[in-house]
């Protein structure tokens, strides 16, 4: 147990860094129909399956004009 609290202060910040960003991520393909590449059911699987960077992939590739 001492090596895994020894990395949980670092642990915890990337979790909820990556929980916030895939909610604010799913949210966001629900409510706008427009997508630059690819439909809604594409850049929810992107989003929830690839981590940390799936969300951000989809802010600066997949986000279409308002």
């Amino acid at each position: 147990m001492g090596i895994t609290s020894e990395y949980l202060p670092f642990i915890i910040p990337l979790l909820i860094l990556q929980l916030v960003l895939a909610i604010t991520a799913v949210v966001h393909v629900i409510r706008h129909p427009n997508y630059r590449f690819g439909n809604k059911v594409i850049w929810i699987i992107v989003v929830l399956c690839v981590s940390i960077i799936g969300p951000v992939v989809y802010f600066v590739f997949g986000r279409g004009e308002e």
